[in-house]
């Protein structure tokens, strides 16, 4: 069973349903490497082993029966501790909410129960899935962040202790952890993903997104949670994996950008996208944005903020409740209502903007990150990644090279409603990179 635990997820899940392992294999394998590899890593703020053994047992029984097994059936998923689990804590990553047990699964959780995956346990967030880092190392470099705010997922798929994992983002908190821990991270279209018993934070804009180790992968795993239905009307199966495995018709064309804020990149991240840009050759063109989108960074910031005050209202002036989370809330509470509805018209008005470059390109390619993984002291700058969750578009990042020992990653941007396609794109970059050794 040694290999359960690093085995690529989609294979994983054909071993299973084929029969050649069990999930209490998979569990046990999972378990091993958790309880080596997190004690230095702390990823987990909420772990079990009998846990993760007795869904796995049940899993098998129900298999032996003969009984009809789910698209997940095995697979292990690690959840972030802002998404509620029935009689499990979610505890967002605050002491304020130290000892809260939800009695109900957030729709995602159900969801993944009835496709048959198996729940790991809970991942460390930044507090209130904002800026205050948890206790989660980067696996590359201990004395690095992971990321944030998800950053106990991105953590546990780069370091083995998952092969898939949830998170959210509200500006970056799933595109930079993925890219500093050098993994795939996959923002979907905004709403894509129920947020259903998901910590509201700003409802504009929180995305629920994925971690895997390949885009392949990713799309295994959103099959399973894009929403069946939107607003009371079904919507038809996404089938993410299929477009992902029946490959790019032709070799994609890929738009690149120096996003707002370009001057604020670290030389490794100028010097990887020109030598990306220069290796893809016909296949790459370069463009720049309107001017427009140089006031994105801050219309993004005061939607959150706005939003914040109001979600975040029970947590203000709260002792426990650390001082980045204390400050965007009295920010928050001084947005005007007429600037924060003027705001909420940004998203159509920028979308339209991307159209042109969207007709001419499989996917626009930028940084995921102004550079490598900075210290733990902070969970790094969103300012790469808070354009697109504004704009509401999905987004997919690819580990492109390495850093002095740090993962560089590479973010492509797809048109709303155009994740499939985005996953297929993403993933060819992947192998492409992989095989001929891409920018590297």
């Amino acid at each position: 069973m040694g290999d359960t635990a690093v085995a690529d997820a989609v294979t994983l899940r054909d071993r299973i349903a084929k029969g050649e392992i069990l999930a209490a294999d998979v569990a046990e394998a999972q378990i091993a490497r958790i309880e080596e590899a997190d004690k230095k890593i702390g990823a987990y703020c909420w772990f079990d082993a009998d846990y993760v053994r007795r869904q796995a047992q049940m899993l098998d029984k129900q298999r032996s029966a003969g009984r009809p097994i789910g698209p997940l059936h095995g697979l292990p998923v690690a959840l972030k501790d802002v998404i509620d689990n029935a009689r499990i804590p979610t505890e967002n990553g605050t002491s304020v909410d130290a000892g809260r047990v939800p009695t109900e699964d957030a729709d995602l959780v159900k969801q993944l129960r009835s496709a048959g995956a198996l729940i790991l346990g809970k991942t460390v967030t930044a507090e209130l899935a904002f800026m205050t880092p948890g206790k989660t190392r980067n696996p590359h470099n201990l004395n690095c962040t992971p990321g944030g705010s998800s950053s106990g997922s991105a953590a546990a798929v780069a370091a083995g202790m998952a092969p898939l994992a949830v998170g959210t983002q509200t500006g970056g908190s799933v595109i930079r952890p993925a890219a500093f821990c050098g993994v795939t991270g996959f923002k979907p279209t905004f709403d894509a993903i129920s947020r259903r018993g998901v910590l509201a934070q700003s409802p504009s804009l929180d995305t629920v997104g994925v971690f895997s180790t390949t885009p392949r992968e990713a799309a295994l795993l959103c099959d399973t949670l894009f929403a069946h239905e939107r607003a009371g009307v079904p919507m038809p199966p996404p089938h993410l994996l299929k477009t992902v495995d029946a490959g790019a018709p032709l070799p994609p064309v890929f738009a690149v950008l120096q996003p707002p804020a370009w001057d604020r990149a670290a030389p490794e991240t100028k010097d990887a996208l020109a030598e990306l840009t220069e290796a893809l050759g016909e296949q790459a063109f370069e463009f720049t944005l309107p001017a427009l989108f140089d006031e994105a960074a801050d219309i993004r910031y005061r939607i959150n903020i706005a939003e914040m005050a109001r979600c975040y209202h029970r947590y203000n002036g709260r002792d426990g409740v650390g001082d980045a989370v204390q400050m965007a809330l009295k920010e928050g509470n001084k947005v005007l209502a007429r600037d924060y509805i003027a705001a909420l018209d940004w998203p159509d008005v920028l979308n339209s903007a991307l159209d042109e470059v969207f007709s001419r390109c499989d996917a626009i390619l930028c940084p995921a990150a102004l550079g490598p993984a900075p210290g733990i002291e902070t969970t790094g700058d969103a300012i790469f990644n808070g354009l697109w969750t504004l704009c509401r578009t999905p987004a997919v990042t690819v580990p492109i090279m390495d850093a002095g020992g740090l993962p560089l990653g590479a973010q492509l941007v797809g048109p709303r409603g155009g994740d499939a396609r985005l996953l297929r794109t993403a993933q060819w970059l992947y192998d492409w990179i992989d095989t001929a050794g891409g920018s590297e």
